[in-house]
């Protein structure tokens, strides 16, 4: 029987080792070349947005937003959202993802960009960043760079850079 529910609470430091394996188990170690992981590259993520999902005791995914900046406007980037294949397809990537942007949004965030797939993130609001209003500082398909508006948040432009003001 698939597990429907899980329990998700905050990260903590001790979750670390097990969230780099799974990152390491569903994104190889090709990972550290991409662009969204070099942006992240130095900068802590913010430990009050990021989160886990625990299928008993066992953590089996999680989400993570960092600080960015988008020309001057500061963001988060979402990522990696990560599920082990052991519990894929069962709502724990859509469960962490609400969390983590119900999470975003009570703070009072109002920008968050995501290198993804456009069908999966666009029902939890993000949609497809106007083509060369944002950089990333390295190759990223335009049509995977995705952004979600929250708080009457205005549509930033410009580079971006890991870190905030």
């Amino acid at each position: 029987m698939k597990q429907t529910t899980w329990v998700i609470r905050l990260e903590d430091a001790s979750d670390d080792i097990v969230i780099d394996d799974l990152q390491a188990e569903a994104f190889g170690p090709g990972r550290f070349a991409r662009t969204a992981f070099r942006i992240r590259e130095n900068v802590p993520h913010r430990t009050d947005l990021s989160f886990v999902g625990l299928a008993g005791s066992r953590i089996a995914g999680s989400i993570r937003l960092t600080p960015i900046l988008i020309g001057e406007t500061e963001a988060l980037l979402l990522g990696p959202l990560t599920v082990s294949p052991d519990f894929k397809n069962r709502g724990l990537g859509k469960a962490l993802l609400r969390t983590a942007m119900d999470a975003a949004a009570s703070a009072g965030d109002r920008t968050v960009l995501l290198v993804g797939d456009a069908p999966y993130y666009s029902p939890f609001g993000f949609q497809q960043v106007p083509f060369g209003q944002i950089t990333l500082p390295g190759p990223v398909d335009p049509a995977r760079l995705l952004i979600s508006l929250l708080n009457d948040g205005v549509m930033p432009a410009g580079a971006v850079h890991g870190g905030s003001i």
